[in-house]
């Protein structure tokens, strides 16, 4: 979990650099970044175990391929392509606390005043973001880029605590195998404009690298580690890596000079961290 989420904060810069590039849509990249993986997670099939999917089995992973990539991908690269690769992961780290909520009342999980808090502060901190992207007319759009960031963390939430029992029947490659089949066959139809619309013979080498980079690391290996770690980690903790995100891409986005660290997001960060320490401690303290 840890190595994927370091991985998803590296290629948030990269995605945010070839969404620059002014013939490629959020709309292409998404659609490239799942069929590029579904290819990849087929080709691996071949050389692990097979696996017996009913057709039960593939109605519900065609639902978990929903939120966990359709609803999560297309709300994220859209939002990505108005906002800055530091709001967008900051607004990442609220997945523990999506993952929390909906714990409670999914699986009944015990909510304690410490979680309350928690969810509290790191709910202001990325309200704080949208408030403060709305109201930055150098950044017009920045407000509903962050709010549609924060909802593609809301369905990978969804997707962590209801699918949890589809997750620990079937191994990680079966499983994404499918999930990310279902999800491009879903983006395909509505992005094939935008992928014909792309200037190919303009495109650099280095966006070509960066593109690359997002089908194999950002969303094939990245992918299949989590799924991996959700085998042994329940649906909160696993949510709970995703911290690391913008540690990773803020460093890199300031670095690349594509973002800058001011005041507000400095408040944000230091509001959803707290926010997500006070949720995981509650959780830590209530399972000793």
């Amino acid at each position: 979990m840890l190595t994927a989420n370091s991985i998803w904060g590296l290629t948030t810069p990269m995605a945010k650099a070839v969404l620059l590039f002014e013939s490629v849509t959020f709309l292409s990249l998404t659609s490239y970044r799942l069929l590029g993986a579904a290819v990849v997670f087929w080709i691996a099939s071949f050389f692990t175990k097979k696996e017996k999917v009913s057709s039960h089995d593939l109605v519900l992973l065609f639902f978990a391929s929903l939120f966990s990539i359709v609803f999560n991908q297309g709300f994220f690269m859209k939002g990505l392509s108005v906002t800055s690769p530091i709001d967008a992961t900051i607004i990442a780290t609220t997945t523990p606390i999506f993952t929390m909520i909906i714990s409670a009342i999914y699986l009944k999980e015990e909510v304690t005043w410490v979680k309350i808090v928690g969810i509290l502060l790191g709910a202001g901190g990325a309200l704080l973001l949208i408030l403060a992207g709305k109201s930055n007319a150098a950044s017009a759009g920045n407000g509903l880029g962050n709010l549609l960031c924060m909802l593609a963390q809301l369905s990978f939430s969804i997707y962590l605590v209801m699918f949890k029992g589809l997750i620990d029947r079937f191994s990680p490659v079966t499983l994404m195998k499918w999930i990310f089949t279902f999800a491009s066959l879903c983006f395909l139809p509505i992005s094939l404009q935008s992928m014909e619309s792309v200037h190919y013979d303009a495109l650099t080498t280095q966006i070509l690298l960066y593109t690359a980079a997002i089908i194999f690391g950002g969303t094939f290996l990245s992918y299949l580690f989590v799924s991996v770690g959700q085998h042994s980690l329940k649906p909160s903790v696993v949510s709970m890596y995703n911290y690391v995100q913008p540690v990773v891409a803020s460093v890199i986005a300031v670095l690349w000079g594509m973002d800058s660290f001011g005041l507000t997001k400095t408040i944000a960060v230091i509001l959803v961290f707290t926010g997500v320490f006070l949720v995981s401690k509650g959780k830590f303290q209530k399972e000793r």
